[in-house]
């Protein structure tokens, strides 16, 4: 299929991008990588009238550590994220999740920004920006901003972004040192939207645990928090009994969907044994002095 006219502007910065941004309101949307704009105009799903090219704006692999942050440039493309030496010293979780992303071809093109405003619930990347505390920066003619990543996602394919504003960086806090990550999804083939997964991080000392993440994808609208299973273990040491009740808390505070790739009871199964493998990997990782950021 091909998608519907539009007219395509090439913006050269970001003032100039968010200046065209404004100047076409509801009719224009930017594009970086195209992996998911494309498709969904091909289908007509939206129908755009113009098409604000940002590529040129930075360079495409831009990735650097300063201020305890590793910064994350908008149009790093996935593939930049999955074998950056960076990436892999300091969020190895990041790194490994990347691999999950569609195909090859897709990871070369596709960027981090285009994802986080894609928004899809089942995405890795909105979860990995959940789970670690990103921030994410963003611009338009009013100015410029820093949106949480727990705040950024409303709900399927849908942001806290304003109109005319593009996601510039993304920074992600330095994990702890003593800090374990697990990532595990679920999905019928490589490359398919997972029907859920989860991703942990474990910071450990002195045996326990003293600061647990958990992040889920594909069982709700957004990417989920497990708040309650992190208070739970936090303070143990992972025993089984401790983590089978925070499984428990997990399936207990979602509310996946029906479709016809899975039903609602599957996905909430799902999550648990995915968020059990994860935090079995993190905690491993924790033991053997493997994890992210300086363990």
């Amino acid at each position: 299929m091909k998608p519907p006219a539009f007219k395509y502007v090439a913006a050269g910065s970001v003032e100039e991008a968010t200046a065209r941004l404004a100047e076409y309101g509801d009719d224009a949307r930017p594009i970086a990588g195209g992996q998911s704009l494309v498709p969904m105009m091909n289908f007509r799903l939206v129908s755009p009238a113009v098409l604000v090219d940002i590529r040129r704006i930075a360079p495409p692999d831009a990735i650097e550590e300063a201020d305890g942050h590793v910064r994350v440039g908008a149009l790093t493309r996935h593939r930049a994220l999955e074998t950056s030496p960076l990436v892999r010293e300091r969020f190895p979780v990041l790194a490994a999740a990347m691999g999950h992303v569609a195909h090859l071809a897709i990871r070369n093109r596709g960027t981090i920004g285009g994802s986080l405003c894609h928004a899809d619930p089942a995405a890795e990347l909105p979860a990995l920006a959940v789970l670690l505390d990103a921030r994410i920066h963003t611009a338009s003619c009013s100015g410029e901003r820093i949106v949480e990543a727990g705040s950024f996602f409303e709900g399927a394919l849908w942001t806290a972004l304003e109109d005319g504003e593009i996601v510039t960086r993304i920074d992600f806090p330095l994990l702890r040192p003593g800090t374990g990550w697990g990532f595990r999804e679920f999905a019928r083939r490589h490359g398919d939207f997972a029907l859920a997964g989860a991703a942990a991080t474990v910071t450990g000392s002195a045996g326990r645990a003293v600061e647990v993440r958990i992040a889920l994808f594909g069982v709700g609208e957004t990417p989920v928090r497990a708040t309650a299973a992190e208070a739970l273990l936090t303070g143990t040491g992972l025993e089984p009994d401790a983590v089978a009740a925070a499984v428990d808390a997990l399936r207990n505070a979602i509310d996946p969907d029906d479709d016809l790739h899975a039903s609602a009871e599957y996905r909430r199964h799902l999550a648990g044994v995915m968020a059990e493998r994860a935090l079995g990997d993190a905690w491993a990782r924790v033991g053997a002095g493997a994890g992210g950021g300086a363990a």
